[in-house]
């Protein structure tokens, strides 16, 4: 779990400070300055068009971590209210109705959702938000639901409802605290998920556009180079790759500190 902290808080910085600084300007080309190595002024080289490779790298974890983290609160936002009511439903006409249109959304993979909303919009990091979040929608609806069932055969939510309560109430003051920790540990899954889904569709020209960095891009770029400058498509690799190990890394060592089975068994 620290080594996964540690990750995750590095690209996490390295994000946030791009926000106000980077070492060179992202959006400018200078081609005098292509294919550099190593130097005092670009410590990791320059691309082929002569952008600094350290400053791609810090505005393209922005741009990656900003897509995935809205994406998993548009998941969050819908998709656990909608987990709560089929929990607090079970077998109903409401709870079925909800079930199905979570297997509907499944059956389209987020790409193929990228596709259709391209379509009609064209490419553009917000449509890359809007497919990641819809796919994550179901996925939170599930958990919500499969960590509510159980819960609501508990005395205490049984005494809640004798007390009058409501569903409604009962699912916001009992069901959901309980189930904060499923929901938090499903988050930074969803999370790294959600970082190796925008590299897939920027790759492919769905994402975020130019002059926008983003990792996919980079990989997309350099894909014809890969021979004669291979650190244009190693160095985004290994960040896509450690930041998707640090927050998996997080979430089992979530997952062990929160989960009270996993506690016991390790008693």
């Amino acid at each position: 779990m620290i080594i996964g902290a540690v990750l995750t808080a590095i690209f996490a910085l390295a994000a946030l400070l791009s926000v106000v600084w980077v070492p060179h300007d992202t959006s400018v080309l200078n081609i005098s300055q292509r294919s550099l190595g190593i130097s005092g002024a670009h410590p990791l080289g320059t691309d082929h068009f002569g952008r600094d490779m350290l400053s791609m790298l810090m505005a393209g974890a922005r741009t990656s971590i900003a897509v995935a983290l809205v994406a998993v609160g548009i998941g969050i936002a819908l998709g656990v209210p909608l987990g709560l009511a089929a929990g607090a439903n079970r077998g109903s006409w409401l709870d079925e109705i909800i079930m199905r249109g979570n297997d509907l959304i499944f059956a389209f993979p987020s790409l193929v959702i990228a596709i259709l909303i391209t379509a009609v919009f064209g490419p553009s990091a917000l449509n890359a938000i809007l497919a990641i979040g819809i796919f994550n929608i179901p996925v939170f609806a599930r958990v919500a639901r499969g960590g509510a069932l159980p819960l609501w055969t508990l005395d205490y939510v049984m005494a809640a409802r004798v007390a009058g309560k409501g569903r409604t109430l009962i699912s916001a003051q009992h069901i959901l605290p309980n189930i904060a920790s499923l929901l938090i540990v499903q988050a930074t899954i969803q999370f790294s998920l959600g970082i190796l889904a925008e590299a897939a569709l920027s790759y492919v020209g769905l994402g975020a556009q130019p002059p926008t960095p983003s990792w996919g891009r980079m990989l997309a770029d350099a894909q014809t180079m890969i021979y004669s400058e291979p650190q244009l498509a190693i160095l985004p690799g290994l960040a896509i790759v450690f930041m998707v190990l640090g927050l998996n890394l997080l979430g089992d060592g979530l997952r062990d500190a929160l989960d009270p089975r996993l506690r016991r068994v390790r008693g």
